[in-house]
């Protein structure tokens, strides 16, 4: 059986699917008349979805690696987490948040913050779905639950998220966060709510109201896929309210990639080359202002 060719209205409709209207029934039936027939559309969906199974870039029992899930307090309650330290290091090191996607605290954002181990720092990923239970395994019902939190609490949630691991014995004392699609809007909230932010990074992250820019202390790196019609509508003002502001910030879109470019488990949506690129300029900018 040949490939399925997945085009760019597939790939909208799972946009619209996992942050906007759609419901996985009518989802299906849009995707159906897409690709032709039900059985195209069976075989398409899992493309487009991210892959649970798909082989980490850095194994969890990495030996270069001490990894554990642990508690720690948040602002209202007792917060989850996956604390990641590399083994052998010299002195203290930056920290960094690494916060998940609509879907929660899953294998993906793990492996993740084990990279980011790898690069010289004690990665922390919170699980914010932490005061109703945790991250369930399915993903519909994890989108769900983010339609419930409160914003202000998940936001203080964030912040005591940076007071525990710049307290951490590894950690220098300072933090940054970095953030992908949910997580990159909460970290330019966390860049208005948290003055003691080192640095933050958005990976294609919904941006804060104009008016509350002049809060933020934090240089941020912002990172926008250039087929991302939904978020990048937002780009033009924050970047204004940003300059106006007198902000330190840098922009990067990267041409002809979707949403979630970055996620290595969905094969319909990953970029390789832009996912290294990005990645490797959040590595200098996280250096260059946390080390």
């Amino acid at each position: 059986m040949e490939t399925p060719k997945i085009t760019q209205a597939m790939i909208n409709a799972y946009d619209e699917y996992t942050h906007l209207t759609l419901d996985r029934r009518r989802f299906m039936e849009k995707l159906t008349l897409l690709a032709g027939s039900g059985a195209a559309a069976a075989a398409i969906a899992p493309m487009l979805a991210a892959c649970g199974a798909k082989a980490a870039m850095v194994e969890e029992m990495d030996a270069r690696l001490t990894a554990e899930d642990i508690t720690y307090p948040g602002a209202g309650g007792e917060m989850k987490g996956y604390l990641v330290v590399p083994k052998d290091a010299a002195g203290k090191l930056p920290g960094v948040i690494v916060i998940h996607e609509n879907r929660g605290l899953n294998p993906h954002i793990r492996d993740v913050a084990r990279r980011m181990a790898l690069e010289g720092f004690v990665a922390l990923a919170p699980d914010f779905l932490s005061s109703q239970g945790g991250t369930p395994e399915n993903e519909d019902k994890a989108r769900e639950m983010f339609s419930t939190l409160d914003m202000g609490a998940t936001v203080a949630n964030g912040e005591a998220t940076r007071a525990f691991l710049a307290a951490h014995e590894k950690v220098n004392g300072k933090v940054g966060a970095i953030g992908f699609c949910w997580g990159g809007g909460m970290v330019n909230r966390m860049a208005v709510a948290s003055p003691e932010l080192g640095a933050g990074v958005a990976y294609y992250g919904s941006q804060v109201p104009a008016e509350e820019v002049p809060k933020i202390k934090a240089p941020l790196l912002l990172h926008y896929a250039g087929l991302d019609e939904r978020i990048n509508a937002g780009i033009d003002a924050y970047k204004a309210a940003l300059e106006k502001n007198g902000k330190t910030f840098e922009i990067f879109v990267y041409d002809g990639v979707n949403h979630a470019f970055n996620n290595d488990t969905s094969a319909a949506r990953y970029d390789k080359a832009a996912a290294e690129l990005a990645w490797s300029r959040t590595v200098e900018f996280l250096k260059k202002n946390l080390g």
